[in-house]
């Protein structure tokens, strides 16, 4: 086997419109490929693909240590932050400073974790200036 990297990664959502909203309109992420019951978000590298859940699909594993986190980099975790709670998206976890950057998580509408991340360079030229919410780093 010779894996070359990440396709995409797939979520199954209960609510198609409500998770096109969120990911694209409020997230930013470019619809790369769109049709009735399958949307590809993103350009370049893997893709983020929703589908509807079954009816019965039981997806409510939210938490670090079994669920699923969908990551995604940020020039600046707190306007990103504050952005995203001035429209009313919930926050699962406020920004923590670690040693890689800063992150913090809030939850789509399916309840799935989505990590916004800040990460910090040793190198402070490579460190991004002047990104204010989803501008990627």
């Amino acid at each position: 086997m010779n894996i070359k990297r990440v396709g995409n990664v797939i979520l199954a959502v209960k609510d198609l419109d409500k998770s096109i909203a969120f990911y694209h309109e409020l997230l930013g992420l470019p619809i790369k490929n769109q049709r009735r019951t399958w949307v590809d978000l993103g350009q370049t590298g893997a893709l983020l693909s929703l589908h509807p859940a079954g009816l019965t699909a039981d997806h409510s594993a939210n938490n670090l240590e079994g669920g699923i986190v969908v990551g995604f980099l940020v020039g600046d975790v707190k306007s990103a932050m504050d952005e995203l709670k001035s429209k009313g998206v919930k926050v699962h976890r406020e920004i923590m400073d670690r040693e890689a950057g800063k992150n913090a998580i809030v939850l789509d509408p399916d309840g799935y974790m989505v990590s916004l991340f800040e990460p910090k360079f040793a190198d402070s030229d490579q460190q991004s200036k002047g990104y204010h919410g989803f501008t990627p780093a």
